[in-house]
């Protein structure tokens, strides 16, 4: 069982990641089960749930949602449920993560600007598809290897001005970065060492981390590096995202169980 003191360091990184379980579910297989042929027994997702305090009613309904999409398949061995992603879910998970795995200075830092031909709506939705950011109507960044919608104008990026870094960052989300920043900053603090934690107590924390951090940075597209501040809320989240899943390396599924049957 996890330990008091445990439950209080996840306390307030729980609260930030809003009541879908569903969604919590999907973080938790992306970073746990991602590998073709890892499955998760009945008894561990319920042990782990259970230390994340959600209910088993609720692990029910977020399980046969994600069967129903397609994203989950769950089958049984004998009395245990075994649950694995599905192929939908792999590709969606293997998609996903070169964002939320990343590292902080990974990447290129060549970038472009870009005119499009025009200010539409459907214009605007094939940019932000394309991995180009808006900074007005007409009038987009990006990486250098993106590639505009056709008739656009395209400009090599040079040495960025702080004022575009201040005009690409996705600001709508600023304050939901630097509410994340702070509660990393003191989870970092408060701590203990990583061999005083069990593996289920990993496993929880791991996708507390990534749960948060996932709801936020796959809400826009990718910013090269050279367009974006040291200062933005979202770069000093994405340094201790990566710096904490490095302290507290993702534990083995039969570690898990193992430390369950002790």
């Amino acid at each position: 069982m996890p330990t008091e003191p445990f439950t209080t360091y996840i306390g307030e990184l729980r609260g930030l990641g809003g009541s879908r379980v569903w969604s919590l579910m999907i973080s938790l297989f992306g970073d746990l089960a991602q590998e073709r042929g890892q499955t998760i027994d009945g008894p561990i997702l319920s042990a782990i749930m259970n230390v994340l305090q959600v209910k088993p009613e609720a692990v029910r309904v977020a399980l046969h949602r994600l069967r129903n999409d397609g994203w989950i398949l769950s089958e049984k061995s004998g009395r245990i449920s075994r649950h694995s992603l599905t192929d939908k879910g792999h590709r969606e998970s293997a998609a996903a993560s070169p964002r939320i795995y990343a590292a902080p200075d990974q990447g290129n830092n060549d970038w472009q600007l870009v005119l499009t031909p025009d200010a539409e709506t459907t214009t605007a939705e094939a940019m932000t598809m394309r991995d180009f950011t808006s900074l007005t109507p007409r009038l987009f960044v990006g990486p250098a290897a993106a590639r505009p919608v056709p008739d656009s104008l395209s400009f090599k990026g040079d040495t960025a001005p702080q004022w575009l870094r201040a005009e690409a960052a996705p600001e709508d989300l600023r304050a939901s970065y630097l509410a994340l920043n702070e509660t990393l900053e003191r989870l970092k603090a408060d701590l203990p060492d990583p061999g005083r934690i069990t593996p289920i107590e990993t496993a929880v924390l791991r996708c507390l981390i990534v749960h948060n951090w996932r709801r936020l940075v796959l809400k826009h597209p990718p910013l090269p590096r050279a367009l974006v501040s040291d200062g933005w809320p979202g770069h000093r989240c994405h340094l201790l995202v990566a710096e904490l899943l490095s302290l507290f390396p993702r534990p083995a599924l039969a570690d898990i169980e193992l430390s369950q049957a002790a």
